[in-house]
């Protein structure tokens, strides 16, 4: 996925001009935002155009991965609330906002469900919901991001990263309003994101090649066992998304390295000459 951008504005998506718009700005960071609401497309998209509270942003994705753009890159939107990016005030006035379509912090519902501050509740396993707690979020169960909607993400950091040279960072809404907000959640790949944004290397890549122990016979295979389905090559040892392609079930591969990431074996490996990890239970 690739976007350009002309006259401020993401060609080739909607663009849905939002009620709360201020004035010209220069754009120096990205603060990126879960929406904590729910799921149902654009509903998210539609509040944040016209509302009674005044907020507004740039950017709204869905989990699909639909963008749909309500105000111009170079236009103030609401979107940070009271913040502060190393030691400046106001980030509306220097920042792009981009909401991520996530229903934010839940709580454990009983039955292997959570519920949304909404009252809606999701099944832990389907939506792949964990339990996670850190400092900056608090406890509490969070629902990871589709590998689409992420993709699209990376595809607006990228876009604008590339044609605004005064782009310094990438952050998130806790960071810049610590105590106050939560989100993005626990489980935003925000390190990948930078790095693809930026286009340096990646410290999750780096860390999994550190950490994992080279394959001693350099003839080593290993064949991919998902029968009737293909097994995800990843970017690094993670369920986040990172996805570099999909092996069908039989392929034999180059086995690279070894190692164990959250009680999990995965092995480095090398397919369509690219490199990424695999799940080993997967594999023989």
């Amino acid at each position: 996925m690739e976007f350009q951008i002309k006259n401020h504005r993401i060609e080739g998506i909607p663009f849905q001009a939002a009620r709360w718009t201020g004035g010209t700005i220069t754009p120096i960071i990205i603060v990126c935002h879960d929406t904590a609401s729910r799921l149902d497309p654009l509903s998210a998209a539609r509040y944040l155009q016209d509302n009674t509270s005044k907020v507004s942003v740039q950017f709204v994705v869905e989990r699909d991965g639909h963008v749909t753009q309500l105000v111009a890159c170079n236009k103030r939107a609401n979107h940070a609330g009271k913040s502060t990016y190393h030691g400046r005030q106001y980030c509306n006035g220097f920042s792009i906002g981009i909401e991520i379509v996530n229903p934010g912090i839940m709580q454990d519902a009983g039955g292997g469900k959570a519920r949304a501050w909404y009252g809606k509740t999701f099944d832990i396993e389907e939506y792949g919901i964990r339990e996670v707690s850190t400092r900056e979020h608090g406890s509490g169960f969070w629902m990871p991001y589709p590998e689409a909607q992420i993709e699209a993400v990376e595809a607006i950091l990228v876009a604008c990263v590339n044609k605004y040279s005064t782009i310094k960072d990438v952050t998130t809404h806790w960071y810049v309003s610590p105590g106050r907000k939560v989100d993005t959640n626990p489980l935003f790949p925000l390190g990948h994101l930078k790095s693809r944004a930026f286009g340096r290397e990646d410290p999750a890549e780096d860390e999994a090649d550190a950490a994992a122990a080279p394959v001693e016979d350099g003839d080593a295979t290993v064949s991919i066992n998902v029968p009737g389905d293909t097994l995800n090559m990843r970017r690094w040892p993670s369920f986040n998304p990172n996805v570099l392609a999909a092996i069908p079930h039989g392929t034999r591969v180059p086995l690279i390295k070894t190692g164990t990431f959250n009680r999990r074996t995965w092995h480095k490996v090398v397919y369509g000459g690219q490199e990424g990890w695999v799940v080993a239970s997967y594999t023989e």
